[in-house]
């Protein structure tokens, strides 16, 4: 596919916004400007399509009582630093309750949900919700196929334009939220734009400040859990290696038969070593005591034993299908993410390929990948002094997060869920943990808010 300029995508009956619409976006005051609909004055529908750059693709009639659920697309620059670079549309989701209401922006970091699912925040709160596909995932994808445009520093302006926008329809408090890749996006968007938002709850969200020094999640892996867990977990991998040619035989049948392929990461032998290597971190991201007690013993059978890998770390992930839509994801762990390391040494005579985890196994060779030794710093920098207002909830079982982030500044802190994993949430802390989680919302929102949500 050849690379769009800007006049044929200005011109495209598809985009069906002007360069003036997109210049009038860009510079719209971060309040309330005259002349634009509201909700509360006229339909929702209609103050949305009155936004200028704005389109409304589908009211769908999936959400919860007293919610309209909206998925929209907003022309975004390619560059912000550049117009000639074009635009792209960018997929959007609002669900709607009220504009006197707190509007919570949700960052996935990935492609959006399209189920009106709402985050934890939103509930609290009972705010309207405004979820934001990454740029480069789903349908949020700029013309051409190379990645030049996906650095955190784009998709944090990709955010503030959209904060600056709806806050014409919602002025009350903004608190952004995501978990994961999703709460990494948040923070980098508190980064550069810090005042966008009144607060920001972040989940199960790694800090990775310096890629070449990855010791931490090799101790977190050494150490969490028992001791007979950690046995366990070590001994299957081992067991799926050495039945290594039965496993990959049977994968590339699976693929075979799915219409699967390997191209990306090279072959089904390469693909099953990555599985292996990334089982225990998975597991513990998502493991419980009952999964524990799962772990194939020496006894297993090889179906037993492929069952459990592809239900621990997803074989999918790795073949094509699946793995062309993570693309972006490994590449800006490759360029300014990083990623973490894990223990090998008891592998090491049955491991055949070096670089079975590393970023650039997941990215297509034609595809230019240079990493960025500034980026994290500048973050973790910004965070430890500067942010304020910034919650991090992280679970004491979750290996994602054992580099995480340590914020300095005022009212931010860091709450752990006892034996939490990936999915720890404000509802799992302690009750002083969650009453203290909880006020702070209260004050980020406004007191207000939350005492009419809570009833107290």
């Amino acid at each position: 596919m050849g690379v769009w300029t800007r006049r044929r995508l200005l011109t495209s009956a598809a985009t069906a916004v002007s360069a003036a619409g997109l210049a009038a976006t860009a510079a719209l005051p971060a309040r309330a400007a005259a002349g634009t609909a509201r909700p509360g004055t006229g339909d929702i529908a209609d103050a949305l399509r009155a936004l200028p750059g704005l389109r409304l693709i589908e009211e769908r009639q999936d959400a919860e009582p007293g919610y309209r659920h909206f998925v929209l697309g907003l022309r975004q620059p390619v560059d912000h630093t550049d117009p000639a670079a074009g635009t792209f549309e960018q997929r959007l989701t609002l669900l709607h309750t009220a504009a006197d209401r707190p509007t919570v922006l949700f960052s996935t970091g990935y492609q959006a949900v399209l189920k009106p699912r709402r985050t934890e925040a939103t509930v609290l709160l009972g705010a309207n919700q405004l979820q934001v596909e990454h740029r480069y995932f789903g349908t949020s994808r700029p013309p051409g196929l190379g990645y030049e445009h996906l650095t955190i520093r784009q998709a944090a302006d990709d955010h503030h334009r959209v904060v600056r926008l709806f806050r014409l329809l919602y002025p009350g408090a903004w608190i952004s939220t995501g978990g994961s890749k999703g709460g990494m996006t948040s923070v980098y968007h508190r980064r550069f734009h810090p005042h966008d938002v009144d607060g920001t709850v972040v989940y199960g969200a790694p800090n990775n400040v310096d890629d070449r020094e990855d010791s931490a999640y090799v101790r977190f892996l050494e150490t969490v859990g028992t001791p007979a867990a950690r046995e366990a977990l070590d001994a299957v991998q081992r067991r799926i290696l050495l039945n290594r040619a039965e496993t990959v035989a049977r994968y590339e049948a699976w693929a075979a038969a799915s219409g699967d392929t390997f191209r990306i990461v090279g072959s089904a032998d390469k693909a099953l070593e990555i599985a292996v290597l990334r089982a225990p971190f998975m597991f513990w991201q998502r493991g419980t005591a009952a999964d524990i007690a799962a772990i194939p013993g020496p006894g297993a059978t090889a179906d037993e034993l492929y069952a459990w890998l592809d239900d621990t770390a997803g074989l999918s992930l790795y073949a094509d299908r699946t793995a062309q839509h993570y693309v972006p994801y490994w590449y800006q762990i490759g360029t300014q993410l990083g990623y973490g390391s894990v223990p090998t040494a008891h592998l090491a005579d049955l491991l055949r390929h070096p670089d079975a985890i590393e970023a650039r196994t997941f990215v297509p060779r034609d595809i230019p990948m240079v990493f960025d030794p500034a980026a994290m710093p500048d973050i973790d920098r910004w965070v430890r002094r500067r942010g304020s207002r910034l919650l991090f909830v992280y679970g004491t079982q979750d290996p994602s997060v054992a580099e995480h982030f340590r914020p300095g500044g005022a009212d931010s802190r860091v709450l752990w869920v006892p034996g939490g994993n990936h999915g720890a949430d404000i509802a799992g802390l302690s009750p002083a943990d969650r009453a203290s989680a909880e006020e702070a919302l209260a004050r980020w929102a406004g007191q207000e808010y939350f005492t009419q949500t809570l009833g107290t």
